[in-house]
């Protein structure tokens, strides 16, 4: 494949390792840039930014939250309802690359003509939302914070792995072998989130059904397959809010039939 077949993968792959990087340089070597964690950080020091799954959990408990947490998270749900729909899942969360590393094992390795593929419903991930948040009202804990393997590898990158590093594998495991974009595409509430804060956003993949072959690449390598349901069929915006932003549609399509736009609401 020609370089433009992975400019976008190239470009989340940097801004992953990146934010890890400033995370790390702030928290050790006290680097202004970002500071904290993916949950609760600040920018240049002045910049307030929350996770806000992580605010509604805490907020479940009854705990009281300072200003500053809820304007980060009102930052941060601004951003992504308005401009990055749910991209933190492809461009952010380190997790990603874990289960995309798994799952380009899986593509290699014909494990979905190997095995039998096993169901799980996509929805999951929003009654995961309602579990956490029920659970974190009842233990007074944030709940999924506890055990995200988001803020697992985001503090380990920092301060060093533990067990939860136990997690990290087994969501690897699980992606390559029982469930194809197992995690990401079903399991995780924090994708869930994000799929309803972007549900409106404005940047988005457009499908041109003029200039499209039907080679079918885009849909090997999209995580939330259903989301190009247009493919082969009309010209249209990718609208589905489970859509994650990450361009690979875009990269593998020879035809130009893919790309960014700024989504138009008029039909």
């Amino acid at each position: 494949m020609k370089m433009s077949n992975y400019k976008y993968l190239i470009l989340r792959r940097i801004t992953q390792l990146s934010l890890l990087a400033l995370y790390f340089a702030g928290n050790v070597w006290g680097w202004k840039i970002l500071r904290g964690d993916l949950s609760s950080s600040s920018l240049f020091g002045v910049v307030p930014l929350s996770d806000p799954f992580a605010v509604l959990q805490i907020l479940s408990t009854g705990a009281l939250l300072g200003a500053n947490a809820l304007i980060g998270a009102m930052i941060i749900a601004l951003f992504y309802g308005v401009i990055g729909g749910r991209a933190f899942c492809s461009w952010v969360c380190p997790v990603n690359m874990v289960t995309d590393l798994a799952n380009w094992l899986r593509r290699k390795l014909y494990v979905d003509k190997i095995e039998k593929k096993i169901w799980i419903s996509r929805n999951v991930r929003y009654y995961m939302i309602v579990l956490a948040l029920a659970v974190s009202f009842v233990s007074g804990l944030a709940a999924f914070e506890v055990i995200s393997p988001i803020t697992i590898l985001n503090r380990g990158v920092i301060y060093g792995f533990g067990a939860g590093a136990g997690l990290l594998v087994a969501i690897f495991i699980f992606d390559l072998f029982v469930v194809k974009n197992g995690w990401c595409g079903h399991i995780c509430p924090l994708g869930g989130v994000h799929s309803l804060i972007g549900k409106y956003s404005m940047v988005r993949v457009e499908h041109n059904h003029d200039n499209c072959t039907l080679c079918m690449k885009c849909k090997e390598v999209c995580p939330e397959t259903q989301v190009l349901n247009m493919i082969g069929k009309r010209s249209e915006f990718v609208t589905q809010a489970e859509c994650t932003n990450c361009g690979r549609c875009v990269d593998v399509c020879d035809d130009e039939a893919l790309d960014f736009h700024l989504r138009s609401f008029i039909k």
